[in-house]
C-alpha cells in the first residue's frame, strides 16, 4: 500500500503545474549575424540590454573555427564542431557532391552536405513542431526531416515580415504551434563588412535588429506567453577591421593555376592540383609574417578542424585585421584596394571574433553575466528547455548549466 501511494504521489508531483510550465516552454531562437560581442555595449543595443538585464549575457560567445556564417550557424543549432557536422566553410568541394557555395540554392538544400541532427530535427523526431525563418541547413530535408514550416532564404524580405511570420506562429493553438523557432537578421553583418565593425553604419544597423528584438518581446507579451518562450539570442561570430595595408597577395608567392583555393578570406583552402602537397607549402610556409600555414593533419588542435574530408590539404590562416586575396585577372592595386571594411572567419579565440549571446524567459536564470563559452553548447541547452532528448554532440550542458534558472527560482 505504502508503495502504491508513493508512485501515486511521484505521478502527481509530474502532473504539478509547476512541472507543466516547465516541459511546456519553448524557444525562439534569434540570429543576428556578425553581432559582435561587444556591441551590445553601444547605446543603439537599448532593447538587447534590457532583455539580457532580465536574464543572462555572455562576455562572448566563441565560435567554431574557421568563424564563418554557414558552419557556425549550423554548430550552434547541432552541437557539433565543423569537423564533425561537415560545413567546414561558406564554400568547399566534396569529392562526390562537388562544389557548395552559399549562392546555389541546390548545394543548400541538398541534405547530404549537412552532417549531424540539428534541433529541429530532433524536436521534429519528438513530437514538437519547428519553425526556421532563414536559418542555415533548414532548406534541406536533414535526415529526412524537414522543419514543419521554412523559408527559402530571401535576403531582401523585409524584418518587419519575418516578425509578423514569428508572432503568427507563436500564436498558433497550443497543440500545433511550434515548441522550437529560428529566425536570422543579417543587417549587423552587412553593415561591417561593407564598412568596419566602429562605423556609424553598424550603429544603425544595430538599431535596427535591436527594435526587431524589442517588437517580438512585446508581441510575446500580448500573446501572454512570456511565461512559456525562452528567447536566445546568438551571433555566428565578431568583426574585424580591414584595410589594403593589411594584405597578402597569395599570387606573389604561389602561381595561382597551380592550386584550386574554393575559400579564400581570410582563411585560404587550398588543393594543390597536381597533389603536390609539399611543393606548396614550401612556397608558402613563412612567405608572410601573418600568414600562418599548416597541413591539414597539423593544423592546431584547439581549432579542432582536422577530421573531415572536405578540409582541404593546406590550410593558410591570415592573423586578425589582415586579408587574403589573389589577383586572378585583376592588377595587384585592384586586388590590394578592394580591401574595405570588415572581415571574420579568423582565430575564435580573439576578441574581435566573439559572438553575442543572450538568454531569457521563464526557464533562464536572471541578472547574470557569465564567462565565454563556446557555440557548440548552445544545442544541448535547447534540448533541455524543450525537454528534448538531444542527439549526440561536442557540447555539454553542464558548461552552460548556469544560464539555468534553478527550480523555485520566480519568473520575471
Amino acid at each position: 500500500m505504502m508503495r502504491l501511494l508513493s508512485i501515486l504521489c511521484g505521478v502527481l508531483l509530474l502532473a504539478s503545474p509547476a512541472s507543466a510550465q516547465r516541459s511546456a516552454q519553448r524557444v525562439l531562437l534569434i540570429g543576428l549575424d556578425g553581432f559582435r560581442a561587444d556591441y551590445l555595449d553601444r547605446p543603439a543595443a537599448v532593447q538587447l540590454r534590457a532583455l539580457a538585464a532580465r536574464g543572462v549575457r555572455a562576455e562572448r560567445m566563441i565560435p567554431t573555427f574557421p568563424s564563418k556564417t554557414f558552419p557556425n550557424h549550423y554548430s550552434i543549432v547541432t552541437g557539433l564542431f565543423p569537423e564533425h557536422h561537415g560545413i567546414v566553410a561558406n564554400a568547399m568541394r566534396d569529392s562526390v557532391l562537388g562544389l557548395f557555395r552559399l549562392s546555389d540554392r541546390a548545394a543548400v538544400q541538398t541534405s547530404a552536405w549537412w552532417g549531424g541532427e540539428p534541433i529541429w530535427v530532433t524536436a521534429e523526431r519528438q513530437g514538437r513542431r519547428a519553425a526556421t525563418y532563414f536559418w542555415p541547413g533548414s532548406e534541406a530535408a536533414i535526415g529526412g526531416v524537414r522543419p514543419s514550416w521554412w523559408y527559402p532564404y530571401d535576403g531582401d524580405r523585409p524584418n518587419a515580415e519575418r516578425e509578423r511570420q514569428v508572432l503568427e506562429w507563436l500564436a498558433l493553438p497550443a497543440d500545433s504551434a511550434p515548441g522550437f523557432i529560428a529566425l536570422y537578421f543579417s543587417d549587423t553583418d552587412d553593415a561591417g563588412h561593407r564598412h568596419g565593425p566602429a562605423a556609424p553604419q553598424v550603429d544603425s544597423a544595430i538599431a535596427r535588429v535591436d527594435s526587431a528584438v524589442g517588437r517580438l518581446v512585446a508581441g510575446i507579451a500580448r500573446l501572454g506567453l512570456s511565461d512559456q518562450v525562452n528567447i536566445i539570442i546568438v551571433a555566428d561570430h565578431g568583426m574585424a577591421a580591414v584595410a589594403p595595408e593589411r594584405t597578402i597577395v597569395l599570387d606573389d608567392h604561389l602561381d595561382p593555376t597551380t592550386v584550386e583555393i574554393v575559400d579564400l578570406n581570410p582563411v585560404a583552402m587550398i588543393t594543390p592540383r597536381d597533389g603536390d602537397v609539399s611543393r606548396v607549402m614550401r612556397a608558402l610556409q613563412g612567405a608572410h609574417p601573418r600568414l600562418q600555414v599548416y597541413r591539414r593533419e597539423t593544423i592546431p588542435a584547439r581549432y579542432r578542424f582536422r577530421s573531415h574530408p572536405r578540409i582541404t590539404p593546406i590550410v593558410a590562416i591570415a592573423d586578425d585585421g589582415w586579408s587574403i586575396v589573389a589577383r586572378g585577372a585583376r592588377s595587384r592595386e585592384v586586388a590590394v584596394g578592394s580591401v574595405r571594411g570588415g572581415a571574420h572567419g579568423y582565430d575564435p579565440q580573439l576578441a574581435s571574433m566573439g559572438a553575442l549571446f543572450i538568454a531569457a524567459g521563464p526557464g533562464i536564470a536572471q541578472g547574470r553575466t557569465i564567462s565565454a563559452f563556446q557555440n557548440i553548447h548552445i544545442y544541448p541547452l535547447m534540448a533541455e528547455l524543450m525537454r528534448l532528448q538531444p542527439a549526440p554532440t561536442d557540447g555539454a550542458l553542464d558548461s552552460v548549466r548556469t544560464i539555468l534558472r534553478t527550480r523555485g527560482a520566480s519568473s520575471p
